[in-house]
């Protein structure tokens, strides 16, 4: 099943990671699933709290989980996935984006950033059941 996103939604994605840049930037997906795949209604940034290392990782504070739950509920949406940058590096998940995976069923989007600019942009789906059983696969985007 694809991910489907507007351009406008697409856009906005890979501009935030240009501007956060070097530094990763994540956000929240809200949507719902449709006949054709999984479509992104809203995006909402978030803060990388990892000021550790922000330039290769990254990290949603709980706060701001909670506040995207609750607005999807209004909505009448769901939390369908997550997204981030990888500056100077490729749009592929790493071995730290698999072991901080945890909500089995959400897209887990990627946009490479090189020397200040997104080029590639690529989603994962998590599927499994437990951390026993986890694994990525690679989802097509379609942009709308």
């Amino acid at each position: 099943m694809s991910l489907l996103l507007s351009k406008d939604l697409y856009d906005e994605l890979r501009q935030h990671g240009e501007e956060t840049y070097p530094h990763e930037c994540c956000g929240i997906m809200l949507g719902k699933g449709a006949s054709n795949g999984t479509r992104v209604h809203k995006l909402m940034r978030a803060g990388n709290t990892r000021t550790d290392s922000a330039h290769n990782r990254y990290s949603i504070a709980p706060q701001e989980l909670i506040r995207a739950q609750r607005e999807a509920r209004q909505a009448g949406l769901d939390i369908i996935g997550f997204y981030h940058s990888h500056p100077d590096h490729p749009a592929q998940w790493s071995q730290t984006d698999y072991a901080e995976a945890h909500w089995f069923g959400c897209s887990y989007v990627i946009t490479a950033v090189d020397h200040g600019h997104a080029t590639t942009t690529n989603s994962f789906l998590l599927a499994g059941t437990g951390e026993e059983d986890k694994r990525f696969e690679t989802q097509p985007i379609a942009v709308e």
